[in-house]
Order: C-alpha cells, then structure tokens, then sequence
C-alpha cells in the first residue's frame, strides 16, 4: 500500500464542530472509557471465577466482554490523546490499522451476537438436547467462524480504500480513520470503493440481522406457548438483554454507512454511542440484568474484602 502513496501521515480533526471543548470532552471520554475497560473486566473476572457460569451462554459472554475491551480501543486512545494537547497525526499505517481493526472487530462482533440469538433458540426451543448441541467444539466453532467473517470483511474494505492513490490533502475529518472520512481524500475516483464498502457493509449487517431476527422469532413462538407465567417471565429476561445490545449495535451502523449524503457531525455523535458508550452499556445490560453474574461478582469482590482485611 505504501507503494501507491506519497503521504507518510493523516491529521485527525478530530469531532466535527467542537472546537474548544477539547479538554471538557478529554474528561468525558477518559470517564467512559475507564468504566468500559473496568465494568467488562468484572464481567470477564465473574464469568471464569465462577465454574456454574462455565456454560456456553456465558463462554459467548466472556467473548462479547473481551471484544467490549478492544473495540473502543481502537480509537479511543489516540483520540484521548490529541485531545490532551498532543499531537493530531497518525501515520499511514497506523490510519490502515486503524481502520482494518475497526471493521474486523465489529463485524466479528456482530456475528458473536448472532451467534449468541442462535444459542438462546437452541436453549429455548430444544432445552433438552442444549448441551448436546452447542458442545465446545461447536462452540469454537461458530467464533472461529466469526472471527474468520470478520477478518474477510475487514480486509476487503481495507484493500478498497487504501489501493487508492493519496498524494494531496491528508486532513481526516473525523476522529478516526473509518471510510467516509478517508476515501474524499483520495487522488483517484473513489466511486467504486464507496460501491464496495457500501454494498459489504449493507450485506453483512442485513444478513447477522436477518438471522437475528429468525432466531428471536422461533423464541417469541415459543415463550408465547408457555403456560407459566413465571418461566414465560424468565425466558423473556434472558432474551431481553441480548436484543437490547444488538439494537445498541446496528442502530448506528444503518444511519452511518447506508446514508447517500452522510452527516459529519450526526456521524461522529452515532461513532461515538457506537464506539465508546455502546461498549459500557453492554457490560451494565447483562450484569444489572443477569441474576447468576450478579451473584458471581458478589462473590469476587467479598473474596477481595476479605483477602484486604486478612
């Protein structure tokens, strides 16, 4: 990719209209983005300090938690920094790191949310055969699965906008590299990468929400069917957390990359649910909803108590 550009680096602008508040928006972020890493780090610690939580539901969980980690740290530390009073720039690769990553881990993400739509199906409609089923290697399996869709999808819309020539203006402005922002830069006609990563973007999130949508629609059969009220009650909370997240997560990928005329500013603030506080949500949606992780993080922070007092 070097070969086919004069640029060594890009200046991030950073948010779209916010000039002066760098140091207000410094604070908040940094707030955000402690409690993000912090809230799935509890998650993560209850889920493998608690051997009744070792079950597929809460392996997929213990993923979602890791991926809640690394997705806002794509870009979250390089924009807290430029708001310090750092410098704006970033290099070529880091911007084509930037953005593979971006896209490899939320596209990864969206298909572990599909994955985990197709694990509460099975629980739900065949909980006698659950655990013959979704056995550990099916398990491995579907993430592998996952991790290899989002590797595909983030190359491809890697490969699309960085084999365009960049030898002019190389002001991003944006606070991250992601291809709305980078592909008006380029010397050549972009037509056909904005094509392709429209078309790739608007495919894969079609589909992981088609198939969402399948599985939820064979569990709402089914609880509907259920004569008691207190086990209807139980497999509605389990579902209700899961699609609360997903709603969080393809909301803004719908408004920001299948817009004909994107919004800078209306896309940076959906960025940033997307990026930063989607990632926190998540982490208190399935701890505040979630009765055994609850009851697992009672238990770590009383082992912590207790080793502090000894």
């Amino acid at each position: 990719m070097r070969n086919h550009t004069e640029l060594n680096e890009f200046i991030l602008l950073g948010i779209p209209q916010t000039e002066g508040l760098e140091t207000v928006l410094f604070v908040i972020f940094s707030l955000i983005y402690f409690f993000t890493l912090l809230g799935n780090l509890l998650i993560l610690t209850a889920i493998v300090s608690s051997s009744t939580l070792h079950t597929p539901m809460y392996f997929f969980l213990g993923l979602l938690s890791i991926f809640d980690m690394l997705f806002p740290s794509v870009t979250c530390p390089k924009m807290l920094f430029y708001l310090s009073g750092q410098s704006r720039a970033i290099s070529y690769e880091g911007c084509v790191a930037q953005l593979f990553f971006y896209h490899f881990l939320g596209s990864s993400e969206g298909c572990l949310y599909s994955v985990m739509a197709y694990d509460r199906f099975v629980a739900i409609c065949h909980p006698l055969r659950y655990m013959l089923i979704m056995r550990p290697g099916v398990c491995v399996g579907l993430v592998m699965a996952a991790w290899l869709v989002g590797s595909l999808h983030a190359t491809i819309l890697t490969s699309f906008t960085f084999q365009l020539t960049h030898c002019g203006p190389n002001h991003v402005d944006y606070f991250f590299c992601d291809i709305p922002a980078v592909l008006p830069l380029a010397c050549a006609d972009s037509s056909l990468a904005q094509k392709v990563g429209s078309i790739t973007v608007g495919f894969l999130a079609l589909m992981l929400w088609f198939s969402v949508c399948v599985s939820y629609t064979h569990i709402g059969i089914v609880i509907l069917r259920i004569r008691s009220a207190e086990s209807r009650q139980k497999a509605f909370s389990t579902c209700s957390a899961h699609l609360t997240a997903i709603l969080c997560a393809y909301g803004p990928v719908i408004i920001i990359y299948l817009q004909p005329t994107p919004n800078p500013l209306i896309c940076a603030v959906v960025q940033i649910l997307n990026n930063i506080v989607s990632p926190m949500l998540n982490s208190l949606i399935y701890s505040l909803r979630n009765k055994e992780v609850k009851r697992s993080l009672k238990r770590v922070f009383h082992n912590v108590v207790f080793t502090v007092v000894e």
